[in-house]
């Protein structure tokens, strides 16, 4: 039992870790972010076709008022990617990574217009806590500066993946994760199938490598094993131990891109974290 529990605990961790794997990915490719995103959803398609297919998983859309939240839930991911990497690019990893954390806790702002469940006064202190960290994190109040843009990119992509995750639960909740997933890097295919006529694709052989590594690795792999788990941890733990990707995103960064976190980015992250795993630990009660 024991071991099986390691085991579970393993995979769980494993999976953090190669999401993580997109903060220094987004940061290194030296290509136009919607290139990069086109290439990861496109060739992750595939993948996770393969594993629904290994697994049997059906891949048909039951009902036909399912098809708008599918492509809504499509748009926003795309638009989600997109900002985060732009994020990435603007300000660095660390900044990118910590603003886009900021996810969890608009979703328990939202949740209540969503779902229609009772608003916890309790969401105001983690608000606000968490505003007090990106006040930390920014290193001076311009709109000009990169940093700032980097900033405002990754907290409208935490905006975009928590309406995301929230339509999701509201109407398509019911259908198997990957597949899920499956449709929603078709739809970022079609979508961004455009800019290949029209951006610049010079360098694309040189850093197709390490795009194959974001959409294999970091994103079917990633994302398929971190459901797996998902059916042996409740979602508030999974939430607390998915607090490490930024960790993970900082430390792979400093190894990679010698990118040294200063002591603001590390005050401001650490609040915006405490308050996920506050949460977290919160809702498991």
């Amino acid at each position: 039992m024991q071991n099986n529990h390691l085991k579970n605990l393993s995979g769980l961790l494993l999976a953090t870790f190669f999401i993580s794997t997109s903060g220094v990915l987004g940061r290194y490719i030296k290509l136009p972010v919607e290139i990069i995103i086109w290439f990861r959803a496109f060739l992750a398609m595939f993948f996770i076709y393969g594993f629904c297919k290994y697994k049997k998983i059906d891949l048909t859309i039951k009902s036909s008022k399912d098809y708008k939240p599918f492509l809504i839930g499509g748009v926003l991911m795309a638009v989600h990617w997109i900002t985060y990497f732009y994020a990435l690019k603007l300000a660095n990893v660390a900044l990118g990574v910590l603003s886009l954390y900021t996810f969890p806790i608009i979703i328990a702002l939202l949740e209540p217009f969503f779902l229609k469940i009772k608003f916890n006064p309790i969401y105001i202190l983690f608000g606000f806590m968490v505003l007090t960290g990106l006040y930390i994190l920014t290193p001076e109040l311009d709109i000009e500066s990169a940093q700032v843009k980097g900033i405002l990119f990754g907290i409208f992509s935490a905006f975009c993946y928590a309406l995301r995750i929230l339509i999701m639960k509201q109407h398509v909740a019911n259908y198997n994760g990957s597949m899920l997933m499956f449709y929603q890097t078709v739809i970022i295919s079609i979508l961004l199938l455009p800019t290949l006529f029209f951006m610049d694709l010079s360098g694309l052989e040189s850093q197709f490598p390490y795009i194959l590594l974001l959409a294999i690795l970091t994103t079917a792999v990633g994302h398929s094993l971190m459901l797996h788990s998902l059916k042996f941890f409740s979602a508030s733990t999974a939430s607390i131990i998915s607090s490490l990707q930024p960790i993970f995103g900082i430390i792979l960064t400093f190894f990679f891109l010698k990118e040294i976190p200063n002591w603001n980015t590390f005050w401001g992250g650490s609040l915006i974290l405490l308050t996920v795993v506050f949460e977290s630990l919160r809702s498991k009660k």
